[in-house]
């Protein structure tokens, strides 16, 4: 996943994917970098790219409740939260290392920590199922599902969410009509 150079398939995927959708027009590239200068941080490509070229958000997802728009996501995040790195390094399942649960003021700062530092909210599944694209920290560029008990990247070879990882990668898991947790799905299915 290269996240300062966009790859031309990637980019050729996105058009063809929001070419078909009800999606907001492209902010272009002085308004994405007037976005970056604010918050202090250059967003990943491809993401960049489409938000400058392509498209800024859509109503008709990914995810099932609308991708934001850039603008629309700047009014729920703060300067100077963007460009800390996000705090995770593997999914997070609800319980901290040192024992501290949600009963614990210290919890709920964490959780906060985890949800806007390094992290630029997407938009939601429904049920505080969230989407974020992580643009600061080892893992910038990734695609990761946050809500209140767990923390879960999307896309590579294992884990709950396979698939190619990236923003790219979440858009055409998304476009192919594919669950985003297959192994749960076979669970249910029992």
């Amino acid at each position: 996943m290269n996240t300062e150079n966009a790859d031309p398939a990637e980019l050729t995927t996105l058009r063809a994917t929001f070419a078909a959708t009800t999606s907001g027009p492209a902010l272009g590239w002085d308004a994405v970098r007037a976005f970056e200068t604010e918050y202090g941080v250059p967003l990943p490509e491809p993401y960049r790219t489409f938000v400058a070229e392509i498209a800024d958000g859509s109503p008709l997802g990914p995810p099932k409740e609308g991708l934001l728009s850039l603008g629309a996501i700047s009014e729920r995040t703060e300067p100077g939260l963007l460009n800390r790195p996000f705090p995770l390094t593997s999914e997070w399942l609800g319980e901290w290392d040192d024992g501290v649960d949600s009963d614990d003021e210290l919890y709920w700062e964490r959780l906060d920590d985890i949800t806007w530092d390094g992290s630029l909210y997407l938009g939601t599944e429904g049920c505080g199922m969230d989407w974020h694209l992580i643009v600061s920290g080892a893992h910038r560029g990734s695609v990761w599902m946050l809500d209140g008990e767990s923390a879960v990247p999307f896309g590579g070879e294992h884990g709950q969410m396979p698939g190619p990882p990236g923003f790219a990668g979440w858009v055409a898991h998304w476009a192919a009509n594919h669950p985003w947790f297959p192994d749960l799905e076979k669970v249910v299915d029992l």
